[in-house]
């Protein structure tokens, strides 16, 4: 295990406390510089905004805890698994993390293309079900390597759904990005080089690689996504997006159609914009979304929309990131590395160096007794414990002389099982492993907390996010969404606030086609009836909606006048029809019903926090603030 040094205590001053929970002007550093890493971000006027939005903050966890949302089976599985990952680099064997980091470094230069034959193995697969998945893909791999062609083959034999339409292609991906024996193997090989047999949680794999190429980097886009379910009506979701599309190129504000349209509910309001990505990280599930945003060059560009299994899509391009030098992502390799399954692979090494580390000892006896009393209830996850009533307090194991009850087990028994086809002996052994490595992790964490500052915030931070996730979703989303009632009548108080100028109720039928705009020009001309022919052959065609000035480039450049009317911009044609013009005025809800819920969350916002800063007065320490002001600003 590696020997995790105490770092060198940092001298720390309360800086202030919100219900007798302290923060300290090391934690407000450490926040404040991974927020606002830029020196020229460290002013006192932005230091002091920060303080107050900490406090804020601090505010909201405290009712959390208050309310007991940190004690719930819910949050501490799911600290428990966030905990879990942030841990593992500290646990981990030095010497095989920084092996494995700087594999995993280079591999992230170069970008392999490969095509594989997959024979199904599934978790509870019996001893009969492995040898004949094995003597399959043996049969398969001797054809191979005698000439026989690859995609052939993986459209005949491989139980991969995609692989009788794409032979067999993954397409290109990097490190990272397949289960590690899977990426060892494609690394390992030539290009035209058939693998041996390559076993991974899915079954066995015959892997060729078709072609290598310097990595490209990462993306960050934004998109905005009209979802596809099964009641759409594929026509008018594709005149949507294209409404959507020429609202954009006649000067609309992205983050205004974002956050009206997009049906991705976690980037809405935020720009549409998603976190980083490389090459093959939508290669599986959405191909022409990962291509889309690879082919944009320059920051800002906006894609055709286009779609995909899960809708339309128009992405834009924030940038390009180029893969960094190693030491500048040494350490957010590394934690990654410790999360992932080729640090797994070498667990049970590392499992048995901590299990000596902690004085690990184990009654075997007792283990053997009570594994013993899993029985079919265990696949219906109904099990009951039904052992001696002597059995329940008697010890499995310690841990630096700590005890750990037949009790405590069952008790973790009953909270984690579930139906399932895997025999009750294998589960009652997989329960047990996974119990023994949370009371060891439980240790650690102790351990880490008191030695690693950087483990210490790093915890705390995520330990407080679940908790203000939790309560602001109760508190603020949720009820800005769903209140219709509270909605209306913030609207109905505030309608001043969505007051407009004079605007036209209007369509805007798009093409880029000239010769057939010319031929409906021609028609309205002689006061002919456009058909539904020539309706269709427009390339949008919006719904109509009412414009205010500013929101399109199209309606801005036409008289505000009720007819049909022509213009063109940037190689596209535009017939805009004006049904009616609406006078200034207050809007209606409808058409402002996302700005008005956004607005009407930022109250419940406001107001809520207001009555929490009453509830927990925060108490700021003149000295902690004073070093913080200094130590952030000097040059």
């Amino acid at each position: 295990m590696m020997a995790q040094q105490a770092e060198p205590a940092a001298v720390s001053t309360l800086l202030f406390t919100v219900n007798n929970r302290e923060v300290s002007t090391e934690e407000f550093k450490y926040l404040y510089l991974k927020n606002y890493p830029k020196k020229e971000d460290h002013t006192e006027v932005k230091i002091n905004n920060y303080l107050d939005l900490l406090i804020a903050f601090k505010t909201k966890v405290a009712e959390a805890i208050n309310r007991g949302y940190d004690t719930t089976a819910a949050f501490r599985k799911e600290f428990r698994s966030y905990r879990g990952e942030l841990m593992r680099p500290y646990v981990a064997d030095k010497n095989q993390l920084d092996r494995l980091t700087r594999e995993a470094y280079e591999r992230m230069g170069i970008e392999v293309r490969v095509s594989h034959i997959l024979f199904v193995l599934k978790p509870d697969a019996t001893p009969g079900d492995t040898l004949a998945a094995y003597n399959k893909a043996l049969a398969v791999r001797e054809r191979l390597m005698r000439g026989d062609d690859f995609a052939k083959l993986a459209r005949e034999f491989s139980e991969e759904p995609g692989a009788k339409t794409n032979n067999g292609d993954l397409g290109y991906f990097t490190v990272m990005q397949m289960v590690y024996p899977f990426e060892q193997a494609a690394y390992s090989l030539k290009t035209g080089e058939i693998s041996p047999i390559v076993k991974t949680s899915f079954g066995y794999h015959l892997l060729k690689v078709t072609d290598r190429r310097l990595a490209r980097g990462e993306v960050e886009v934004s998109h905005i996504l009209l979802r596809k379910s099964p009641t759409t009506d594929d026509k008018k979701l594709k005149n949507k997006i294209f409404d959507i599309y020429d609202q954009l190129q006649g000067g609309r504000p992205w983050d205004d159609l974002c956050r009206e349209f997009s049906d991705d509910q976690s980037t809405r309001n935020t720009g549409g914009r998603l976190k980083p990505f490389g090459v093959g990280a939508f290669a599986a599930s959405v191909p022409e979304f990962e291509a889309t945003a690879f082919s944009i060059h320059q920051p800002g560009e906006v894609s055709d929309p286009f779609q995909s299994v899960y809708g339309w899509h128009i992405v834009r391009l924030e940038r390009r990131i180029p893969i960094p030098p190693f030491q500048q992502i040494e350490e957010t390799l590394r934690r990654r590395v410790g999360n992932d399954e080729r640090l797994l692979m070498a667990e049970q090494h590392v499992f048995e160096k901590r299990k000596v580390t902690l004085q690990f000892v184990e009654q075997e006896s007792i283990k053997k007794i009570v594994l013993a009393l899993g029985d079919s209830t265990l696949q219906a996850g109904k099990w009951k414990f039904k052992g001696p009533s002597d059995l329940w307090s008697k010890q499995l194991f310690t841990l630096r002389g700590a005890g750990f009850t037949v009790s405590q087990f069952v008790s973790f028994v009953l909270t984690e099982q579930f139906k399932t086809n895997q025999p009750p002996a294998t589960l009652m052994e997989r329960f047990y492993g996974q119990f023994v490595r949370q009371q060891m992790d439980d240790v650690e964490d102790a351990d880490l907390t008191k030695s690693n500052q950087t483990y210490r915030n790093l915890i705390k931070e995520y330990r407080e996010g679940i908790l203000l996730f939790t309560i602001m979703e109760k508190e603020v989303w949720n009820k800005g969404s769903e209140d219709t009632a509270g909605v209306r009548a913030y609207y109905t108080k505030h309608r001043d606030r969505y007051r407009a100028a004079e605007r036209v109720k209007a369509r805007i039928f798009s093409t880029d086609d000239s010769l057939f705009m010319n031929q409906i020009k021609s028609k309205v001309a002689k006061g002919d009836s456009l058909t539904r022919l020539d309706m269709k052959k427009f390339r949008s065609a919006q719904v109509a909606r009412v414009y205010a000035s500013g929101e399109s480039k199209v309606i801005d450049r036409i008289p505000k006048v009720v007819g049909v009317h022509f213009t063109s911009q940037t190689g596209m044609y535009h017939m805009v029809q004006i049904d009616n013009l609406v006078p200034a005025g207050i809007r209606d809800l409808e058409e402002v019903r996302s700005q008005v819920i956004s607005d009407y969350q930022d109250t419940l916002e406001k107001e809520w926090v207001a009555k929490l800063k009453k509830k927990y007065p925060a108490k700021v320490n003149s000295k902690g603030k004073k070093i913080v002001l200094r130590e952030l600003t000097q040059p």
